[in-house]
């Protein structure tokens, strides 16, 4: 290379890169801008986890006994998407996100299909119907097994019944919490290997975490806190904290902080996080070039140092990508900008 090309810093926000659920730029540019338009002063987007982590740890930071620091895996899953954040809490009001995961297209909703989709065939078997073409049929079918779920959790058996649910039929059937943990089998074993690579990738073993948090009404499905208990060979769950109350509690408490309200505890309050997804640039016709691995503690610095394609080349087009794929066609792209 012939002529030396100024080092430009690529500026990201990453401190603002998180919502209760948005994971891609794109998304959490259209949550900011909701808010906005929506009259809110959005202050700062953060993901669930983290939110139920401030509301865990402002529950816990005023116990006497609070140890200097303590590692906490929160575990949320709800009616749409699953998260999973391995925190450290430190008595003195810090919150350090060590670790993300999760899955933006998994929580309760596919519990939920699970069991319509079982119900539909079990109508074409005995009545040689099919209801799938009835939007009416379907949605009063799942609402039906919405309920059952629900159900479930707190006894073995229930019954689902619908009077008319299509030309004239009416459906009733038994279902057990047998059954609906086979149907599901699939989707809860998914759920426990994102709390093994949450563990892996913050570099903690199942007995250094003090602390396990359920968030989200998914939580209290008896099938996915047994397997949590196994994963975490058996450890208690952390049920102190309201499931369905959590996120919105620690967002509310990081507002007060950023806008200076609150009491000492609230003010002192100080939040580390990490990105979510890897950070890097196209190279070489689509090559994806990681710069920032994911989990990397933000604010944070990056150098990294490239070859223009020619001699005398008077600037350079960059264009930055989030994902984890190696060709940048299957990441998501952020911006681009021009370096000379």
């Amino acid at each position: 290379m012939s002529k030396k090309v100024q080092a430009t810093t690529i500026g990201i926000d990453l401190g603002t890169t998180y919502s209760c659920v948005a994971v891609c730029d794109k998304q959490r540019k259209a949550t900011k801008d909701a808010g906005t338009l929506a009259g809110l002063n959005v202050l700062r987007l953060i993901n669930e986890p983290t939110a139920a982590a401030i509301a865990y740890g402002l529950d816990n930071l005023a116990d006497r006994n609070h140890p200097k620091q303590k590692s906490v895996f929160i575990f949320d899953l709800g009616g749409g998407t699953f998260d999973v954040s391995l925190l450290i809490i430190g008595k003195e009001g810090t919150i350090d996100v060590i670790a993300v995961g999760g899955d933006t297209h998994l929580g309760g909703e596919d519990f939920d299909k699970a069991m319509v989709n079982y119900c539909v065939q079990e109508l074409k078997k005995k009545q040689k119907k099919d209801i799938t073409g009835n939007a009416k049929a379907m949605g009063r079918l799942k609402v039906a097994c919405e309920k059952a779920k629900r159900d479930l959790s707190s006894t073995t058996q229930t019954s689902i019944e619908i009077d008319s649910l299509y030309e004239g039929i009416d459906f009733s059937m038994k279902f057990t919490r047998a059954k609906f943990e086979e149907l599901n089998s699939g989707f809860l074993e998914k759920c426990m290997e994102h709390v093994k690579n949450c563990l892996k990738d913050g570099n903690m073993s199942t007995n250094e975490v003090d602390d396990i948090v359920l968030v989200g009404g998914s939580t209290r499905i008896p099938k996915v806190q047994q397997m949590l208990r196994e994963v975490f060979e058996w450890k208690p769950l952390c049920k102190s904290i309201n499931a369905d109350e959590a996120v919105a509690y620690g967002a509310a408490v990081l507002a007060a902080n950023l806008s200076g309200n609150g009491n000492k505890v609230v003010k002192d309050l100080i939040l580390r996080d990490v990105t979510p997804l890897y950070l890097g640039m196209s190279i070489d016709e689509g090559t994806m070039s990681f710069i920032l691995p994911r989990n990397t503690p933000i604010p944070t610095t990056r150098e990294k140092t490239y070859q223009t394609r020619y001699d005398n080349q008077q600037s350079i087009s960059v264009e930055v990508y989030q994902g984890e794929c190696n060709k940048v066609k299957d990441n998501i792209f952020l911006d681009e900008f021009e370096s000379e």
